[in-house]
């Protein structure tokens, strides 16, 4: 025991050595190793000697000793190694894994460059794995994976790839199935160390233990040996765990001074053709690569060879499954380095050009196996490039996507189920990378010069999904189709998933960005371009900045479009080559040369069909002809054969079968020919003739519809005497020959293939029709990629072609907009797929993923504000929720409707138009389950409690009630069990027939499946709209409304479900901004207003009620002042009132208004506008009841809260006005109209108390008013500068607006109400403010109200509404007038001339009333305020006066005129005497009727006149009088003028005495009073001579010889007038004469006794006026009138006060004149 201890000394070395060294002295062969034994000995003997000093020899390969020690002791190691004795290989290969698992051995191992013993050990132990002992196989795996394993050793360059290939030698031929499994392990985990420690460029890292249950994945299963994974994984984990905590070697630094130089493997079996064409390529570019590190440099290395390895089998021909065991290996091997990838490997251009030139050029011969492990490998390896180097390899991928995956997905018909469901699960995975997703469309969707990978990946889901076409024959079962039609839309599903959790993600970026943009200019940068990978991409275009984006995302939207374009005019060429080329042209996708159209079909990028090229080729249209020969030309035949030019020049089209057309074309071959090689032929006729004799040689040797082949001496036969009559050589035809018939003349690829007919009968199933034609095209399917030997060539070379470009940019945005195109692209592919799942299935698990798509489609769609695909989507979602047809419910149709709430709520903010749909699932849903719960839904809306909206009424449970006796012969029930079409207003409206008890019991059974859904999820989509944005609230209630609509106007079971939505719903978001609320109730208000005047009562009551729960929730919040929403909340009520035609409808409102009104008062500001307008339509309603009812509110409003009114604005308290001026028109009850008067005094006294003074008060008269600043104000504008000012506008214009009423008791009330409040409260009012109300209310009033002038017997009244004033009234009016003036002098003085001129409007009235009511307004105006009247005031009113007393005549004169037509009948009884004759005897009949009515009106108006005349002349004798002194001289002036004018119309009128006489016979027709003609002659005379008279008496100022003078005219003319009288020809008789006449004196007549009696009193004060004139004015005057005085003497008086007059007159006048 004490031996083993000390064995091999005390060093480390000797502790690892000597025990194994002692075993191997034991177990050798004395005779056979003696050697080994001795050199073993040596070894214990030095390992004695030695110990640890501590000092490491940096060239030493173990630790602690020195170079050449270490070389001593190592060397029995490697003895017993070669000896491939396994007795002596086991201790020893126990050795070496202790050197490598406990650190001891350390450095370089490769080649013999340094530690060559170390290099030697490893190589030995690769060959003892090769002895075929299976003992020693999992010893030398073990020895092999510790010293990969160990951080001390760096195994590089060929020993590495023998470690690589032994491991691989002991899987392929490893004796037991544990041993291979191992191998197989063990390489696995030598792949994670290379490539971990070559990411992270270091030896000691973490290194991951590889699973051995994931590498039996794909094949090797059957290796399993019961427990040999288990034991496997043991022997993995425990040799990984052995290395752990052993420091490293420190060699990842990068080796500066040493060229890396490439190592060849030494093997001949690993060499392949290929191989040294990749290395001579890969030599170019590792030739810059220097500065990689060792390690990263083994990294290449093992993968270079790994992909070799993988190429070695890629013969189909070769089945040794041994050989194929390898291929699997490799590419599992590959498929662990490329899982295990780290970011370093995608910038590094070395490695991306590696994989590139060896492992795409595995994958594309590998794809000519049929092994489905090699294909699942490819597979999965395939993906790991797509997802982690995609960048990098953008066209590899655009390649091997459709070599790989395209064909095998598009391949419905004949496809292998496990490969196809292997490329479905590989879809899928893609499908869940939204990133990958996107980068697909961008980069090969959006680039002309790469396939639509992702349109065809859609496309073939789509027809996966569809399954083979009817009558068709395939290859597959139901379960194996029914499995790839559920897995397809599984991948259609996981796409649309991942491209909407893909914008959810950048539309969440966007918007933290624009959050964060302010604080700093780099934070954008790190959005600027995201991938699925977590590393960056070196690539300046795939980091664009955010700016940039947007620019690349238009950019790629042009390119898309171009690309649809250019296939557009691909597709129509393939079909009408000719219409294809003009529209290509047209697009500007091809140049209108043809030369540039040739190269177009030359280079054939585009998917040309070959056989179309050809037959273009050889139209015979000029333009066609002329591409032709461009093409031709194009070509250069120079030194070649003449096969062989045929077989290039037919490569790229495929000739026509019209002869003409080929005529044409091998014609100009010839001639193309011919000219590359002028010395071919003797002319171009020879060519054109042999290539003709090709063509057919290479049909007749190639077809094998032809059964007698030509020979060779038959084709010569067929060419003798071509080349002008001579022969061509027979060894040249027959060397021709062999050419044609060994070697088939075709193109490059075969487009002979017809293209499959599925989608021709996509719109066949399920009526999809409209489905799938929503599809804007449909590109022709590309053709299936084989995986000949030809074809590898091909791809090969485009590989070589593009490896060295640069311009393949791959392409990375952010911006969502690039989902609106791959929507378009792939929208009506998914919803033919959904639908058609949807209604063939009834898989819970296939109907479930259909729903999930429609979801996210919708959630995309909606989001990108695609209506059309978001509608379409929504749409089909509804549909197939079968509500509309609930007796064919099923589960999957429940489920629809829960997919429906669920878009409802996570996508409700862009449905927009979509919630229609949605909200009519809702309603239809509510409609079963009331018919479930046997309730009758007639009779619903009556049904309804009358309670506030958040009262809850819990519902009954069950569905049994509907089996009732009774229920399931409801109308209702039976129109839903027979179904209808969805679009149906109502469900079984269009439907009829009978209905069996089996569809009723299906019937409840589905109304069972409902009850999954219950009140509280539908519920939750009406309390979730609180959450919607601005814009989807608007939508969601214009969507709510037309429902409701529907439901309402259904003709048999009209429903208020959605119409209590709406009022919850208005509920629930009444909290919003004013904005967001005033456009929603734009649309719930018309919807009311609407549904509220309904034809159905019930429905109408039911709205109008909702509509008040609303108000009053509304009422409950105060609104600010100037705001107007309550207003216009109410404003349904005022115009339901106001169109409605139910009496029933218009009292409730009444109500209701009255009953929000009295119970939210203090709440009411602008909605006081709606109260009143409402009221105002009920007070003209023509039903007494409800004005009553209106007006009873009115006045409790009026009287106990009008505060609330006046609080508002100007504008509130003017509709209450209006609304009380309406009531004064009531016809029920005059009571009404009197009291409405009376509340607007009530008005006015509140608006008194309540303070709203416009200035400050002053005392009655007036005096203390402010000055006004701008007299020409009116009311209304100074309402709009002055609020309080402003609330008594209305009332008083709506107290001057009754009084022009037609009710003559509201016109007196009215005018009385008017001027006692402008007495009573206009104190209040401001000197503008008055300004304003004159002229705004008090001059408009008697504008239309005074008296004017009518000029005919039928005039009208001036009033508009045809009413008048009655006299009382007018006079009452007048005098209220002169009452304000005289009141408010001081604020009104600026208003006298209006006044005045109303005033004189009375004066000019020929009616006595008014005028009698003028004279006294005038009187009282002038007595009251005479004397502070200014000379110029005086002025205005005295000339309005005489412009009254003068402006009639002219009219009256006209009138009077009318007279002058009209013959009135003499007396029957004649008499020569007119003076003594009499009227007596006429009667009515002697007149005609018109001339007797206008008889009539001249003498009333003559008396009106005459009646008129005197009062103004009573009146300017009576202000005279008063204000003597306050007149100066030219006010008196105007007195005069104005008697004098007076005087002068009554003596013009008294001296018509034709007209006198035809008044006077009138008036005794009419029986009627004859008008005062004289009697107004005398009162005129009379009073002007009164007036003269004071005036010489009184007034001094006035000159006093010109009133004598005036006062001499006129009694001159009052004797002339007395004269006249006592003889007809008196004045005649005034002109002198030359001869004397002597006349006989008469005694008088009866008729002039009586003028002269009327006259005589004027006549005696004229006498006693000149009696009275003193000595000096009568000397003056008296000549004048002596020889009237003469003539009095000598006339016969009836009277004897005219001689005592005349008496006088000459005793004190003349008298003392003739005797002095």
């Amino acid at each position: 025991m004490l031996a083993s201890q000390t064995l091999g000394g005390p060093s480390r070395c000797g502790r690892v050595l000597g025990p194994p060294l002692d075993k191997i002295i034991k177990n050798a062969a004395w005779r056979k190793h003696t050697h080994l034994v001795s050199s073993c000995k040596s070894a214990l003997d030095k390992l004695e000697t030695l110990s640890d000093t501590g000092l490491s020899d940096p060239t030493s390969p173990l630790l602690g000793i020195s170079s050449s020690d270490a070389n001593f002791v190592l060397n029995p190691i490697l003895l017993a190694l070669e000896t491939n004795y396994v007795k002596v290989a086991e201790p020893a290969l126990e050795c070496t894994f202790k050197l490598f698992s406990l650190g001891v051995a350390r450095g370089e191992i490769h080649g013999n460059v340094s530690n060559p013993i170390l290099y030697k050990i490893v190589e030995a132990v690769c060959k003892v794995g090769g002895i075929g002992e299976e003992s020693l196989e999992l010893a030398v795996l073990r020895v092999l994976l510790s010293a990969i394993r160990c951080p001390c050793v760096l195994i590089r360059d060929d020993c590495l790839l023998n470690v690589v290939r032994t491991c691989y030698n002991v899987y392929l031929r490893g004796l037991s199935g544990t041993n291979q499994i191992c191998a197989k392990s063990v390489l696995a985990q030598i792949m994670l160390i290379v490539f971990t420690r070559a990411e992270e460029d270091s030896i000691d890292v973490s290194i991951k233990t590889v699973s051995v249950s994931e590498l039996l994945e794909f094949s090797d299963k059957n290796l399993n040996e019961g427990s040999s994974i288990y034991h496997c994984q043991n022997f993995v984990s425990e040799v990984m765990s052995a290395s752990e905590g052993v420091p490293d070697l420190k060699l990842s630094q990068p080796s500066k001074d040493q060229e890396l130089q490439n190592v060849e493997l030494k093997t001949s079996k690993w060499e392949e053709e290929e191989i040294g064409e990749l290395e001579a390529k890969e030599g170019g570019v590792e030739s810059g690569s220097g500065g990689v590190s060792k390690i990263r440099e083994d990294g290449f290395l093992v993968f270079k060879n790994l992909c070799k390895l993988s190429m070695k089998f890629s013969s189909q021909e070769n089945d040794d499954q041994i050989l194929l065991r390898g291929k699997t290996l490799s590419l599992e091997l590959l498929k662990a380095v490329m899982d295990n990838g780290g970011s370093i490997w995608r910038s590094n251009v070395r490695f991306l050009n590696v994989i590139k030139q060896y492992l795409c050029l595995s994958l594309l011969k590998n794809s000519a196996l049929s092994v489905m492990s090699i294909f699942q490998l490819q597979s999965c390896i395939f993906m790991s490039l797509l997802t982690k180097y995609r960048t990098g390899l953008k066209d590899e991928i655009g390649i091997f996507f459709p070599m790989l995956i395209l064909r095998v997905l598009e391949n419905v018909l004949q496809p292998s189920f496990v490969q196809k469901m292997t490329v479905l699960n590989l879809l899928e995975k893609i499908a869940a990378d939204s990133q990958i997703i996107i980068d697909i469309f961008v980069n090969y969707d959006c680039d002309v010069d790469s396939p639509n990978i992702f349109e065809r990946i859609v496309n073939g889901l789509l027809k996966t999904a569809l399954g083979p076409p009817p009558a068709s024959t395939t290859t597959l079962s139901a379960v194996q189709d029914l499995t790839f039609r559920h897995e397809s839309v599984n991948c259609l599903v996981s796409i649309i998933k991942s491209m909407g959790a893909w914008m959810d993600q950048k539309l969440t970026i966007g918007d933290s960005d624009l959050r964060k943009s302010f604080k700093s200019d780099t934070a954008a940068e790190g959005h600027s371009t995201l991938t699925a990978e977590d590393g960056t991409v070196s690539d300046c275009e795939l980091q664009p900045e955010m700016n940039s984006e947007l620019s690349n995302a238009a950019t790629l939207e042009q390119r898309r479009a171009y690309k649809i374009e250019l296939q557009k005019g691909v597709s129509l060429f393939n079909r009408k080559p000719s219409k294809g080329i003009e529209f290509l042209i047209n697009t500007k996708k091809v140049g209108n040369s043809p030369e540039e159209v040739a190269a177009f079909l030359k280079s054939n990028t585009t998917g040309l069909n070959e056989a179309m090229i050809g037959d273009y080729l050889g139209e015979r249209e000029d333009f066609a002809l002329k591409v032709m020969h461009a093409y031709v030309d194009s070509f250069d035949f120079k030194s070649m054969d003449f096969g062989e030019a045929i077989r290039f020049f037919l490569q790229g089209f495929r000739l026509p079968g019209e002869a003409q057309k080929i005529d044409r074309i091998m014609e100009k071959f010839a001639e193309r020919y011919c000219k590359c090689n002028p010395n071919s032929f003797t002319s171009a006729d020879t060519a054109y003739v042999l290539a003709y004799s090709v063509i057919m040689l290479n049909t007749d040797a190639h077809n094998s519809m032809v059964k007698d082949k030509m020979n060779k001496s038959d084709f010569i036969r067929n060419n003798r005497g071509i080349d002008d009559g001579k022969d061509l050589p027979e060894e040249y035809l027959g060397a021709l020959y062999d050419q044609i018939v060994n070697n088939e003349i075709k193109m490059n690829a075969d487009s002979s293939v017809p293209q499959s007919m599925q989608a021709n009968s996509l719109n066949k199933l399920l009526g999809l029709d409209g489905i799938l034609n929503l599809v804007t095209w449909k590109q022709t399917e590309e053709k299936a990629l084989g995986a000949n030997g030809l074809l590898i060539r091909q791809i090969q070379e485009q590989f070589k072609a593009k490896s060295g470009k640069s311009e393949s940019v791959y392409h990375s945005v952010s911006d969502v907009a690039i989902l609106r195109f791959m929507v378009e692209v792939c929208w009506g592919h998914m919803l033919a797929a959904y639908s058609v799942t949807l209604d063939q299935s009834d898989d819970r698990i296939a109907t479930t993923q259909c729903l999930q798509g429609f979801r996210h489609a919708v959630h995309v769609t909606a989001v990108m504000g695609m209506q059309t695909q978001r509608d379409a989507f929504v749409t089909s979602t509804a549909k197939f929720t079968f509500l509309h047809c609930a007796a064919d419910m099923k589960q999957k149709n429940v489920d629809a409707v829960k997919a429906i709430i669920s878009i409802a709520i996570e996508d409700g903010n862009h449905l927009q138009e979509s919630w229609e749909h949605i909200l009519t699932c809702l309603s239809r849903i509510e409609h079963l389950q009331l018919l479930g719960e046997g309730s009758s839904t007639e009779t619903s809306i009556l049904s309804v409690p009358n309670t506030e909206i958040d009262e809850k009424v819990p519902k009954p449970s069950g569905i049994q009630s509907l089996k009732k006796k009774g229920s399931l012969q409801n109308p209702a029930v039976m129109a839903v069990v027979r179904g209808g079409s969805y679009d149906s207003a109502a469900v079984g409206a269009n439907s009829s027939g009978l209905v069996t008890p089996e569809q009723i019991n299906q019937f409840i059974a589905n109304l069972n499946l409902l009850e999954q859904i219950g009140s509280s999820e539908l519920n939750h989509v009406f309390v979730h709209s609180q959450r919607l944005n601005s814009e989807a609230i608007v939508a969601f209630v214009k969507a709510l409304c037309k429902v409701s609509i529907a439901e309402l106007q259904s003709p048999t079971d009209p429903r208020v479900f959605s119409l209590t939505k709406l009022v919850e719903i208005a509920h629930y978001n009444m909290n919003r901004i004013r904005l967001v609320w005033f456009r929603i109730w734009n649309v719930l208000s018309d919807f009311f207003v609407s549904v509220g005047l309904s034809e159905n009562l019930s429905v109408a009551i039911f709205v109008m009620d909702s509509l008040r729960q609303l108000a009053m929730k509304f009422l409950e919040r105060e609104e600010l002042a100037n705001y107007n929403f309550q207003n216009e909340f109410l404003r349904p009520f005022v115009i339901v009132m106001q169109k409605s035609n139910s009496i029933e409808i218009r009292e409730l409102i009444v109500r209701y208004v009255s009953q929000m009104v009295l119970s939210r008062v203090s709440n009411v500001k602008s909605g006081w506008k709606s109260v009143f307008m409402v009221f105002t339509a009920a007070a003209v309603d023509e039903r007494k009841n409800i004005v009553l009812l209106a007006f009873g509110t009115m006045e409790k409003i009026v009287r106990e809260y009008f505060p609330h009114i006046s609080e508002t604005d100007a504008s509130t308290f003017s509709d209450c006005v209006r609304c009380l001026i309406k009531f004064t028109n009531s016809k029920f009850d005059s009571d009404i109209s009197l009291n409405a008067i009376g509340f607007l005094r009530f008005c006015a006294i509140k608006l008194a108390e309540g303070g709203l003074v416009c200035a400050d008060k002053s005392p009655d008269d007036g005096s203390s008013v402010s000055a006004v600043t701008k007299n020409d104000r009116d009311l209304q504008s100074f309402a709009d500068s002055d609020d309080h000012a402003s609330y008594w506008v209305p009332l008083l214009a709506g107290l001057s607006e009754l009084t022009s009423d037609s009710k003559l008791a509201i016109r007196k009330s009215s005018t009385e109400v008017l001027f006692n409040v402008l007495k009573g409260h206009g104190h209040l009012f401001s000197r503008a403010f008055w300004i304003g109300v004159f002229s705004s209310v008090v001059l408009p009033l008697f504008n239309g109200a005074s008296p004017v002038k009518q000029d005919s017997p039928t005039s009208k009244s001036p009033r508009p509404d045809g009413s008048t004033w009655d006299p009382e009234i007018s006079a009452a009016a007048a005098q209220s007038l002169v009452d304000l003036v005289i009141r408010f002098f001081n604020v009104l003085r600026p208003q006298l001339p209006n006044v005045v001129s109303i005033l004189a409007g009375y004066l000019k009235s020929t009616k006595q009333g008014p005028a009698s009511a003028g004279v006294s307004a005038t009187y009282r105006l002038t007595g009251e305020l005479g004397s502070r009247f200014s000379k110029d005031e005086w002025q205005e009113i005295l000339l309005a006066i005489k412009e009254a007393a003068t402006s009639t005549l002219p009219g009256f004169v006209k009138i009077l005129r009318s007279m002058d037509d009209i013959k009135v009948p003499e007396n029957s009884r004649s008499s020569t005497n007119t003076e003594t004759s009499s009227d007596h005897g006429l009667t009515k009949d002697d007149l005609e009727e018109d001339n007797l009515q206008t008889s009539a009106y001249v003498v009333s108006k003559m008396k009106s006149f005459i009646a008129v005349q005197l009062l103004i002349m009573q009146v300017i004798t009576d202000i005279y009088k008063a204000n003597l002194q306050f007149l100066v001289a030219s006010n008196i002036n105007i007195i005069v003028e104005i008697f004098s004018s007076i005087t002068s119309h009554a003596q013009q009128l008294n001296s018509e005495t034709v007209l006198q006489k035809k008044i006077k016979k009138v008036c005794s027709i009419l029986e009627t009073s004859e008008p005062p003609m004289v009697h107004f002659e005398n009162e005129a005379y009379q009073n002007y001579l009164n007036f003269l008279q004071d005036l010489i008496r009184n007034n001094s100022s006035a000159p006093k010889e010109t009133n004598l003078r005036s006062l001499v005219a006129v009694c001159e003319k009052i004797l002339l007038i007395y004269l006249s009288c006592t003889d007809y020809n008196y004045a005649r008789r005034q002109k002198p004469v030359e001869i004397p006449v002597t006349h006989w004196i008469l005694p008088l007549g009866v008729a002039k006794k009586e003028k002269m009696a009327a006259r005589t009193p004027l006549l005696v004060s004229a006498l006693k006026a000149l009696n009275c004139l003193e000595k000096d004015s009568c000397r003056k005057y008296i000549a004048d009138i002596f020889h009237l005085l003469v003539d009095l003497v000598r006339s016969d008086h009836s009277s004897n006060e005219v001689q005592h007059a005349l008496s006088n007159i000459f005793q004190a006048c003349i008298g003392p004149i003739i005797m002095p």
